[in-house]
């Protein structure tokens, strides 16, 4: 696959690279400010997810190939508000995740707390985003065990296997 460019850490533009993290405490609680997500998938095939989001006043549409590793290719484009509203009720693969999320930025990384709602209730993640696979990361005292490998974590499993029914 051509890229259009490379990031400053060498890393093909439209590739995410992130580790996952389960939470084992609330001190990330007081950080920063929360914002409700809600997400729908219109695909969920490995080599190819496509997802909806609304993010309070705001939407999107992302694609995503498969994971290698901790990295896939992804793009993320900027969508009306009501087609996305339009979407999640009509068009996406039920159950809607709902979430509240938190911003964190520590030792240079930003870490993104998520906090399922319904059918999820009682997950609660932890991403950060890296510029590097191999690149080393300094762990807050309240994240738990990785979880980036386990596909159970993943947004789009979340809908045919909710986290209730484990």
């Amino acid at each position: 696959m051509t890229m259009a460019g490379m990031t400053p850490g060498g890393v093909p533009m439209g590739t995410e690279i992130e580790r996952k993290y389960l939470v084992r405490s609330d001190e990330w609680k007081q950080m920063a400010r929360r914002k409700f997500y809600r997400q729908g998938y219109l695909s969920t095939e490995k080599a190819r997810v496509v997802r909806v989001r609304t993010i309070d006043d705001a939407a999107f549409l992302t694609i995503k190939g498969v994971t290698v590793g901790v990295s896939r290719s992804e793009f993320e484009y900027a969508i009306p508000v009501d087609d996305a509203n339009f979407m999640l009720d009509t068009l996406c693969e039920k159950p809607i995740i709902e979430k509240f999320r938190t911003t964190i930025e520590l030792a240079g990384l930003v870490w993104e707390v998520d906090e399922f709602r319904g059918d999820n209730d009682g997950l609660v993640v932890a991403e950060v985003e890296l510029s590097d696979e191999h690149q080393h990361i300094e762990l807050p005292s309240w994240i738990g065990e990785e979880v980036s490998g386990d596909p159970r974590y993943s947004n789009s499993n979340l809908i045919h296997h909710p986290f209730t029914q484990w």
